[in-house]
């Protein structure tokens, strides 16, 4: 037998898992213990101990979900308070969603590159639609990361200006551009030099902003943009005081500069609205969206902006800005279609309001009872994040939810605060049995220690 015989013949065995109903527990044990030596030799020899660090059992293996549980391949079920970071908003394996993406699949997957595709005009259509102000020209991406990155280039494009201006600890992704726009040191060191032209502010301050841009100016330099997050995620949820995301509309537009709201992982109503902005009446120069935007079923990303913005050169080269071969394809097409619809059938803005508000005040009472290990409760509607008074509680507190069947997770790098994003179809008696859980792993924290 060749060696691509063998290939071939192991792969018709694990292709034979995703059509099997029911694998039996010896398969099971056998995924199992391949998975975590495809893990260590294959992934990262570094994801199985960075795991440990929010449950205390790697060799949990995901397979089913729906609605606000994960299901494990050995059938244990998990309350999900995380949501992929924002992505399930609209709950796992939404069947309206699934039934919209497999009937696409019938008749076609990818776009020819050449012929008109017509799912993507009808979403960059509905899209302006959903968008606050005149936002009218979209262009789709696969990954949060790269919408940041053609949001960044459409600014200079537009523009022909060259400075950045972004926040301290803000988090934008991890392709050269993004991270140089991101705001921890962590994730930008290891990559230096950066993208140069990028000046770091303080986070919700407004005159901050203005002071930088002003400087820059005066010095003599132009800025294009200032990208910022209407709630920075990654730095722990922290909302910017009432008023800012208003000032810097003010501040850029008397300064000639493209703001850029970042709404990857705050819009499609994860936060009460479809999109943070529309909290304060503000519409941004360019947007940018994902995580949510394809139903939790596809991955779809992109940007959305201003007419003034698409310039002469980009009506005559549509491809100057990008050209991702996979980007705004039928099938996340149709999943993103179908989101939007079940966002808007089924008040997924208000469904979040009024489950945010049940969450944070169970937490605000939690904070009350262990003052000693909870020092904030903070966020808006389904995201919101808890943190406590020491890393080591949080990380404590994420293996004590683990263990009671709850899915909750820090930051990427630390888990002194921990975010809490389930799914706004998670349902009351869910909510009451994750604060039950958060308050008995606090419990076991202060009588026996992390």
């Amino acid at each position: 037998m060749s060696n691509y015989q063998a290939i071939s013949q192991d792969l018709a065995r694990v292709i034979g898992y995703i059509h099997a109903d029911q694998i039996d527990e010896a398969e099971q044990k056998r995924i199992t213990q391949e998975t975590l030596e495809a893990f260590d030799q294959y992934v990262s020899p570094g994801w199985l101990k960075y795991r440990k660090s929010v449950s205390t059992d790697s060799t949990t293996l995901e397979w089913r979900d729906h609605g606000a549980i994960c299901e494990s391949l050995d059938g244990k079920q998990f309350i999900d308070c995380l949501g992929g970071f924002g992505v399930f908003t609209f709950g796992h394996h939404n069947p309206e969603i699934i039934n919209t993406v497999k009937a696409q699949l019938d008749h076609q997957a990818l776009h020819s590159q050449e012929l008109l595709d017509p799912l993507r005009g009808y979403l960059a259509r509905t899209l302006a639609a959903i968008t606050p102000g005149d936002l009218q020209h979209s262009f789709f991406t696969n990954g949060g990361a790269e919408a940041v990155e053609m949001a960044l280039k459409l600014a200079r494009i537009a523009t022909g200006k060259k400075w950045y201006i972004s926040t301290v600890n803000g988090f934008h992704g991890k392709s050269m551009g993004a991270v140089s726009m991101t705001g921890k040191g962590t994730y930008r060191e290891p990559y230096g030099p950066m993208v140069q032209h990028v000046q770091h502010i303080e986070y919700g301050n407004a005159e901050d902003a203005r002071k930088a841009i002003r400087n820059l100016q005066a010095a003599g330099e132009s800025v294009a943009a200032m990208i910022v997050e209407p709630i920075q995620g990654e730095a722990g949820v922290i909302v910017p005081p009432p008023g800012y995301l208003q000032s810097l509309r003010e501040i850029c537009d008397e300064y000639g500069v493209v703001l850029i709201f970042d709404e990857i992982q705050t819009g499609m109503a994860r936060t009460g609205t479809i999109w943070r902005c529309e909290a304060e009446g503000v519409t941004p120069d360019i947007l940018t969206y994902g995580k949510a935007f394809g139903g939790g079923v596809m991955p779809i990303t992109g940007i959305i902006c201003r007419p003034h913005l698409w310039t002469q050169q980009l009506i005559d080269n549509p491809w100057l800005l990008g050209s991702p071969t996979f980007g705004g394809n039928p099938v996340c097409a149709a999943a993103a279609l179908a989101a939007i619809k079940y966002m808007l059938d089924n008040d997924i803005a208000g469904e979040c309001r009024h489950k945010g508000e049940l969450i944070k005040n169970g937490l605000n009472d939690i904070l009350a009872k262990y003052p000693d290990l909870v020092s904030d409760v903070r966020g808006t509607g389904l995201m919101l994040a808890i943190e406590f008074v020491e890393t080591k509680v949080g990380y404590a507190v994420a293996k004590g939810m683990f263990a009671r069947g709850v899915l909750t997770a820090g930051t990427l790098v630390n888990a002194k605060s921990i975010r809490i994003q389930p799914p706004a179809l998670i349902t009351e008696e869910q909510i009451a049995a994750v604060l039950q859980h958060m308050d008995a792993a606090l419990a076991d924290i202060r009588n026996n220690g992390c």
